[in-house]
């Protein structure tokens, strides 16, 4: 985070709290290539626990969670069903193919949200032309699709779906909590209907690194095995995962003063002349595109020398992402900046 600047970058950006860092130096080690690091033992069971499902992984990144995942439920030359939005396929380095050898088959979305149909009709029927399609993944929330929200019938329908054609089911929960302060979804439930999950920590929930991936003791057992040929096994990593273990069991809740702020600068933003269009805001993601007639780049820099950092999501769309550590003084300052743009 760029010092004296309001940055909405991402909410990736932020920093241990004192309480956090006083659990991290406290934390009790061990080596977890050998299992042997308690404060990680004790995240894995936790967050298992919360979902109802037997295992879980602690693992550097929700790049690594969602791409150990892939490679466990797939074989080379399979196919993966996705939203064309989906942070699988977009923002993680074409890892589907280098790291699994699989394909991938899109589904067309504004907010990477999509029906039953829309998957059923991307099966590959038993045929030696067609690759085998290997799984099915979603995302909640869409960070390309805006914040966007799924659902509990939607994704209980696409669970009974792929069931029905021995397909698993992933989820990519890199910013699930954010759906859940919204939804609250009954987490055990949320654990019945997906074979693997993965769930971030270092965004909302302010942890300085990690994310988890979690699903049954086979699978977690297949998972490790992977992580370690990634180079993801991790040695007295529990000072980390002291921070995740305080993420999860305090900063859940306060996501939705992130989400309440979201609304008050998209209300100001779809005012504004410059703004031809503003994604639906559902989360802590303001998502908007500027009109074709300004040039995007140099909005941007503007509004850095107005003191808000912000990021392209691609041709005329700007970011703004709400998170713990914009303070109230910074969002009072960025109201009065938007409002004067």
């Amino acid at each position: 985070m760029l010092e004296n600047k309001i940055d909405l970058r991402s909410d990736t950006l932020t920093r241990p709290t004192a309480k956090m860092l006083f659990e991290m130096q406290n934390a009790k080690v061990g080596d977890d290539v050998f299992g042997e690091d308690p404060t990680i033992n004790e995240l894995e069971s936790f967050a298992a626990e919360m979902f109802g499902m037997e295992n879980a992984l602690f693992c550097a990144s929700g790049t690594m969670t969602n791409q150990i995942a892939i490679k466990v439920h797939t074989k080379p030359g399979d196919e993966v069903i996705c939203a064309e939005k989906a942070h699988i396929f977009v923002y993680e380095g074409g890892g589907i193919a280098f790291n699994s050898g699989c394909s991938v088959k899109l589904i067309p979305s504004e907010n990477g949200i999509f029906g039953v149909d829309d998957f059923l009709s991307r099966i590959n029927p038993d045929d030696i032309h067609f690759p085998r399609t290997g799984l099915l993944a979603i995302e909640n929330t869409c960070n390309k699709g805006g914040g966007s929200i799924w659902e509990l019938e939607d994704m209980v329908a696409l669970s009974k779906a792929a069931k029905a054609n021995n397909i698993p089911f992933h989820l990519d929960g890199a910013r699930f909590f954010n759906a859940w302060v919204e939804k609250k979804y009954p987490l055990h439930e949320i654990g019945e209907i997906f074979d693997s999950i993965s769930i971030c920590l270092s965004k909302g929930l302010g942890a300085p690194v990690g994310s988890l991936l979690l699903g049954s003791n086979d699978f977690i057992k297949q998972a490790r095995r992977i992580r370690k040929v990634f180079g993801g096994g991790m040695r007295q990593a529990g000072y980390l995962a002291a921070a995740g273990l305080y993420a999860l069991q305090n900063n859940i809740d306060r996501l939705k003063v992130d989400h309440l702020r979201a609304q008050v600068i998209a209300e100001l933003l779809k005012e504004k002349p410059f703004v031809e269009k503003l994604y639906s805001v559902e989360t802590n993601l303001v998502i908007f595109k500027l009109q074709q007639n300004i040039d995007d780049q140099k909005f941007l820099e503007n509004l850095k020398d107005k003191g808000v950092i912000a990021v392209s999501m691609g041709k005329q769309l700007v970011r703004f992402v709400m998170h713990l550590d914009v303070i109230d003084e910074q969002f009072n300052q960025l109201k009065e900046i938007i409002e004067d743009l």
